[in-house]
């Protein structure tokens, strides 16, 4: 009889009922919820040209991904279309707020823009991961 003297930090998921409980939605609608709380007063202030396109592909993401869920029992081809739109939509972001961070430096705070970037840069990489996941899964139920 073995005992083990450490505890593992291994932890079962969550199964994933609705698209809420993703990660990515949840960090999607995180993300946008700063960016409509935290940059658009700044940006609305400053009169950034591209503020309207920014919150628009902040909220975008989370939708994006809630429908790309409910696609890929459809035909997962279209789930995964919707969560490449998704990931770009991620690089859009990064871009704006680099833009942002760059143009505004005094007004857009550097620390909480690459807190976002960095954020938004995760959960692209998080969608990439469930893109392969849905891919593995419609491979396994094609055998």
């Amino acid at each position: 009889m073995y005992r083990y003297s450490q505890k593992s930090s291994f932890r079962p998921k969550k199964p994933v009922r609705s698209f809420r409980d993703l990660e990515v939605y949840q960090k999607a609608l995180e993300g946008a919820v700063v960016v409509a709380k935290t940059f658009l007063p700044i940006l609305e202030k400053v009169q950034y040209p591209l503020r309207d396109d920014m919150v628009r592909t902040s909220l975008e993401i989370p939708r994006l991904i809630a429908e790309a869920h409910s696609a890929r029992f459809e035909s997962n081809l279209q789930g995964i279309a919707l969560l490449e739109k998704a990931m770009a939509g991620c690089n859009k972001m990064v871009v704006y707020l680099e833009q942002a961070r760059g143009i505004y430096p005094q007004d857009v705070d550097g620390g909480l823009s690459e807190d976002t970037i960095k954020k938004y840069t995760y959960n692209r990489t998080k969608i990439f991961r469930l893109q392969a996941a849905w891919r593995r899964w419609e491979a396994e139920k094609k055998k």
